[in-house]
């Protein structure tokens, strides 16, 4: 039997970096904290729908792929699965194998 474990009490000090030298060591090599990474794409365009915007005129165009036959639809998350990943429930519907 496993014994419990007190998450909140304070952990042992690591015996590898007791020495504080070698944190002073390792922070040397680290990149300066002012140094600022930008992720940011200038001629990426945010797209975003107003609350009010009227859509009535649009037209949604998309391509269905009819389910090939080693293919399933799971009962719980109802997407498309290849047969490898089938399980049944015990009332006998089928699922894929991350709901079962």
């Amino acid at each position: 039997m496993a014994t419990a474990t007190d998450y909140d009490a304070r952990r042992a000090p690591d015996p590898e970096v007791s020495d504080p030298s070698v944190i002073r060591e390792l922070a040397s090599n680290l990149p300066s904290a002012t140094a600022a990474v930008t992720d940011e794409d200038p001629s990426e365009v945010i797209f975003f729908e107003a609350p009010d915007a009227d859509l009535s005129g649009e037209e949604l165009s998309v391509t269905v792929i009819p389910q090939r036959s080693d293919e399933f639809t799971c009962s719980s998350c109802f997407l498309v699965q290849h047969r490898s990943r089938m399980r049944t429930t015990g009332s006998g519907l089928a699922v894929c194998a991350d709901c079962a």
